[in-house]
């Protein structure tokens, strides 16, 4: 039977539940991906398609409506787009998000959350090439 007291338990459940979920996401970081001469470690390949929680700074965006944001390891005042794939930065990834992107400043550690994919992809918007990316993804 619902009544108020399940609706207000319910509502409560649900903070809880998606930081559950988020704790069960593998913790990694950028390091954590590439090998020296730039080839994936053999974690990321194994982690590939499954929930990951990555710690960092969002770059400033390439324009403000954009669907994704790039995490740095350090923040950055600008940011580290348009590399060629030879060139790719091992310590940046891009974060596709499932919401409007709230833009965080470039000095505050946020935490994304989502599935890891890896291999080359153009943004068909924007043009950004990345080698690894967190789809799906929750940050704050």
């Amino acid at each position: 039977m619902l009544t108020r007291r399940n609706l207000v338990l319910a509502a409560l459940a649900v903070p809880l539940a998606s930081r559950v979920m988020a704790e069960r996401a593998e913790a990694m970081k950028p390091r954590d991906l590439y090998e020296k001469g730039g080839a994936f470690t053999e974690r990321a390949r194994a982690l590939d398609g499954q929930r990951v929680r990555f710690e960092g700074f969002m770059a400033p965006p390439l324009k403000a409506d954009a669907a994704f944001f790039v995490m740095t390891q350090r923040p950055m005042a600008v940011c580290p787009f348009c590399e060629s794939e030879a060139e790719w930065p091992d310590d940046i990834l891009a974060v596709y998000i499932r919401r409007r992107l709230d833009v965080h400043p470039f000095n505050v550690r946020i935490e994304a959350t989502g599935r890891l994919e890896l291999g080359r992809f153009v943004d068909p918007e924007t043009g950004f090439l990345s080698m690894v990316r967190v789809v799906d993804a929750t940050y704050g």
